[in-house]
C-alpha cells in the first residue's frame, strides 16, 4: 500500500512542524503525547474495579505450550479486519496466562518506577518499551507464534517481524488517549503493519479499552487536519469531523483472554480509566519483512532508533531486535 499523506512534515506553523528527531526518552514521549487528549469533558468519580478472578494460574511450560499453539481465522474474520482496520478476538489467551501476565508485568513496572501502578492517586501514563530481550518468560508473549500468525493472517503476507514491545499501564484516573492512527508512529515504508493490543485484566468500558473508528477508509476524512505538538487541536479536530460524519466508534469491554489487532491506519482512541486499578497492557506491532525505513523519521516516532539499532533512514528494517516471529524458523 502507499503511505497515507497524513501532513506530518507542514512547516505552516510551529506547532505543526514536529520533523526534528524526538531527543528525551520513551517515557517523556507517552508524557507528552497523553497531554495531547482532550478531557474537558466532565470527569467521573472513581469507582471500584471488580476484583481479579482466583484462578489456576498456568506453569511457565503450560504458557510456553500455549504461546505457541495456533489460532484459525475464519475467511469472514480475516474479510471484517480489511473492510474495519480493526478486530477483536476472544480466547487468544487463557485466562490464567493474562492473570499470570499481569503479575510479571505489574512487577516490571514497580521495579522501574518505585511505584505502585494500582495505587491511586497517581493517574500516570506508564510505558515500558523493549522488556523482551532482558526477560525470557515475556520474551515468549512477545515474540508469540500464536499472535505473530494471527498478524500475519490478517495482513495477508507471508512474514512478519517484530517492531517492538510496549507494557502501558493507564493509572486510576488517567484521561484520554487522543484519538490517532499508529502510521504517524512507526517510521516504516509499509501499511503492512498491525498492532496485538493484549489487556491483562477484564477492561469493562469504565477503565478505557481501546475504541476504533470504522471502516478503515475514515482516515481519509482526516488528512486535511495538521498534526500538532502541542494542544489539543488534533485529537479535537478529528473528534468534530468524526461526529459530522456520524462515523462508527466500536467501544467495548475486553473479556479477559480477549486480543485487538489493529491496522496502522485504523484511527483509535481511549477514555479515561475511570476505576482504582490501572489498565495494563502488552501491545506488540508486527509488519511485513522487507519493509523499509523511510527516509524522514519524525519526533512521532519516538526513540525508533532503540528499536533497530544501527539501522538508518532507507534501510531494510531488519535488526537482530526485529526478529522474524512468523514463520517460526526450525530451530
Amino acid at each position: 500500500m502507499i503511505k497515507s499523506n497524513n501532513n506530518l512534515n507542514s512547516k505552516i506553523f510551529d506547532a505543526s512542524d514536529i520533523s526534528k528527531p524526538w531527543d528525551k526518552d520513551n517515557q517523556a514521549w507517552w508524557d507528552w503525547y497523553v497531554s495531547l487528549a482532550d478531557n474537558n469533558d466532565k470527569e467521573n468519580k472513581i469507582i471500584n474495579a471488580a476484583p481479579l478472578p482466583n484462578i489456576a494460574i498456568p506453569s511457565d511450560d503450560e504458557v510456553l505450550l500455549e504461546l505457541n499453539q495456533p489460532y484459525d481465522l475464519t475467511n469472514d474474520q480475516i474479510k471484517f479486519f480489511k473492510k474495519n482496520g480493526f478486530i477483536k478476538l476472544k480466547k487468544v489467551f487463557s485466562p490464567g496466562a493474562v492473570i499470570k501476565l499481569r503479575a510479571k508485568l505489574i512487577n516490571l513496572l514497580k521495579n522501574q518506577f518505585q511505584v505502585d501502578p494500582d495505587k491511586e492517586g497517581n493517574d500516570r501514563f506508564l510505558s515500558l518499551e523493549m522488556i523482551w530481550p532482558n526477560n525470557s518468560f515475556l520474551r515468549a508473549y512477545v515474540l508469540s507464534p500464536r499472535l505473530a500468525q494471527i498478524s500475519a493472517d490478517l495482513l495477508e503476507v507471508p512474514a512478519v517481524r517484530l517492531y517492538h514491545d510496549n507494557v502501558l499501564a493507564k493509572q486510576s484516573g488517567c484521561g484520554r488517549t487522543p484519538w490517532h492512527f499508529d502510521d504517524h508512529h512507526f517510521p516504516l515504508d509499509t501499511n503492512d503493519v498491525v498492532t496485538a493490543w493484549v489487556p491483562a485484566q477484564p477492561t469493562p468500558i469504565e477503565m478505557g479499552p481501546l475504541s476504533f473508528a470504522y471502516p478503515l477508509d475514515v482516515h481519509k476524512l482526516v488528512n486535511s487536519v495538521s498534526f500538532e505538538k502541542t494542544g489539543t487541536g488534533y485529537d479535537r479536530g478529528i473528534s468534530n469531523i468524526f461526529s459530522k460524519n456520524n462515523v462508527s466508534v466500536n467501544e467495548t469491554p475486553f473479556e479477559l483472554g480477549e486480543v485487538s489487532f489493529h491496522h496502522n491506519l485504523s484511527f483509535h482512541t481511549a477514555s479515561r480509566n475511570r476505576t482504582n486499578r490501572s489498565r495494563v497492557v502488552l501491545a506488540n506491532t508486527y509488519y511485513r519483512d522487507g519493509a523499509r525505513v523511510v527516509d524522514a523519521p519524525t519526533m512521532v516516532s519516538g526513540d525508533w532508533q532503540k528499536f533497530m539499532p544501527n539501522v538508518n533512514p532507507g534501510d531494510i528494517a531488519a535488526s537482530p531486535l526485529n526478529p522474524i516471529c512468523w514463520p517460526v524458523k526450525d530451530k
